[in-house]
């Protein structure tokens, strides 16, 4: 085909293996930092304030006021909706880019007028055989990221609590007058609690396992034994390094309490 003199030729991109491509470049699309909000609340005086927030109006809400806090609930952010929350809040980059990433260890961290805990989450899996199963154990992390005025939890995969600490905290006014550190102790309270039922129920598959190995007539495929001590490993991998950062924190709020 010949195009006359003045035609328009389409955009000309180079591939890595350098070879012509006629397509433009894709523009990355991003997605509102509302759609990771799961939840947004605004309390004073240990009472959530009526009505639906963003977490730009409630943080702006809260200072402004200059009394109160914000709790923004967070699920799978990425980096730009991490961006942006960070950019309102007043976080530190690395926060940002650790939240948005879903990949850290169980630590606690300060950055600036911030402090950060990580903790890596884990959920038994109900299942009617240990014989049969495949899946025991599901994992996940919460980071909580505190401040002045505000508190905010970021859920990485399957670890539903939250909503329910949410739910039972804002049924306690009396403690969540106490501040946004109330949250992070909440959050931390449960990881430990649920890390205690995983326990149980992995205690009760090593019984029915031994069982079945043992009972006369009974076939166990050896599969089924190495899964169970994979996933024990795997469940000690993930709790074992929470233990210094809640130390690190239990000496925190005894300081902290000391100086008020």
């Amino acid at each position: 085909m010949v195009m006359s003199e003045g035609a328009l030729v389409p955009s000309i991109r180079r591939r890595r293996d350098d070879t012509a491509s006629p397509f433009p470049p894709r523009t990355r699309l991003t997605v509102p930092t509302e759609r990771a909000v799961v939840d947004c609340g605004v309390y004073v005086d240990g009472v959530r304030v009526p009505g639906r927030f963003t977490h730009r109006a409630a943080i702006r809400h809260v200072r402004q006021a200059g009394r109160g806090f914000v709790w923004v609930g967070l699920h799978a952010p990425d980096p730009h909706q991490m961006e942006a929350l960070a950019r309102e809040f007043g976080l530190h980059e690395l926060i940002s880019e650790d939240a948005a990433s879903g990949r850290q260890r169980p630590k606690l961290e300060a950055y600036d007028d911030s402090l950060v805990l990580n903790m890596s989450t884990v959920r038994y899996l109900e299942h009617e055989s240990i014989t049969e199963t495949n899946d025991i154990v599901s994992t996940g992390e919460v980071m909580v990221v505190l401040g002045r005025d505000f508190v905010v939890t970021v859920r990485h995969g399957d670890f539903t609590g939250l909503a329910d600490i949410r739910a039972e905290l804002e049924s306690a006014p009396e403690r969540l007058l106490r501040g946004p550190s109330t949250v992070m102790h909440a959050v931390a309270d449960r990881v430990v609690d649920s890390y205690l039922e995983v326990a149980e129920g992995m205690s009760g598959d090593v019984d029915d396992l031994e069982t079945a190995v043992f009972a006369p007539r009974t076939r166990v495929d050896i599969e089924q034994i190495y899964l169970l001590k994979r996933e024990l490993l795997e469940l000690k991998h993930d709790i074992a390094p929470l233990a210094l950062p809640l130390r690190r924190l239990a000496v925190w709020d005894a300081f902290r309490k000391a100086r008020i």
